[in-house]
């Protein structure tokens, strides 16, 4: 089958999640927009997941999987995933289903016109504290990037695999999404999405890694935007 469209779906340690994420993603497929398979990346997950990721697959048709043999961090899991598509676009999903694989239909339609198309969580289902860290790690990466979306954090994200084919490898990734492609002088938008509480499993982020982790990121990101080379072949002669 000819496939069009990716979904890769980071998983760390979400086992209790898996079951309703693999029936949600099974029952999005037939009304998808774009003929679509699904890339699931375990990120060295310790309670299981990586054994019913690979089971599941096996048993699926349009499932594939990476299975990582260390837990190397979301931003890794995104670039091995960008590495291994082979589909002319590409989207991610977060394994907790607070954003759920149907929504990404409110962002194709978006993708003949940008590059990238991240989703905005305008009312946000989290505690007070998740929400209010996650406001302080937002702005303290406009601060730095400039790329004015409201909820570059949203785990519901659709791009031209070409731009993220390109984008470099570094800690952090998944939060520089929209800036990565600004430098490959791409078009981005937001569109807001529904967000959902977490029906199971436990959330992975605090405020130290909501607020420390984007700072340091930011540096990297400063002396990442200088040292970047973006280049277009025009022709080539082999």
């Amino acid at each position: 089958m000819s496939y069009q469209f990716t979904i890769i779906v980071p998983v760390f340690n979400e086992k209790d999640c898996l079951p309703e994420l693999f029936i949600q993603l099974k029952e999005y497929l037939p009304k998808a927009s774009l003929s679509t398979k699904i890339l699931l990346v375990d990120d060295g997950s310790s309670d299981g997941s990586s054994e019913l990721i690979q089971q599941f697959c096996l048993e699926n048709e349009h499932f594939g999987c990476l299975i990582f043999e260390q837990n190397f961090g979301k931003g890794a899991a995104l670039k091995a995933a960008f590495d291994h598509c082979d589909t002319e676009y590409l989207g991610y999903l977060d394994a907790d289903l607070q954003t759920y694989p149907e929504d990404f239909e409110r962002l194709l339609p978006f993708l003949g016109e940008y590059d990238l198309v991240t989703g905005w969580r305008k009312e946000r289902k989290d505690s007070v504290v998740k929400k209010i860290s996650s406001k302080v790690g937002n702005g303290i990466r406009i601060m730095f990037t400039n790329d004015q979306m409201h909820d570059t954090g949203c785990p519901l994200k659709v791009m031209k695999t070409s731009y993220a084919k390109k984008i470099p490898m570094f800690k952090g990734l998944q939060r520089f999404l929209p800036a990565m492609i600004l430098l490959q002088n791409g078009i981005i938008t937001e569109v807001e999405i529904p967000h959902y509480p977490r029906l199971a499993g436990v959330s992975k982020y605090s405020f130290k890694n909501r607020f420390m982790g984007p700072l340091l990121d930011c540096f990297a990101y400063v002396w990442m935007k200088k040292s970047y080379i973006n280049y277009k072949v025009r022709s080539a002669d082999e």
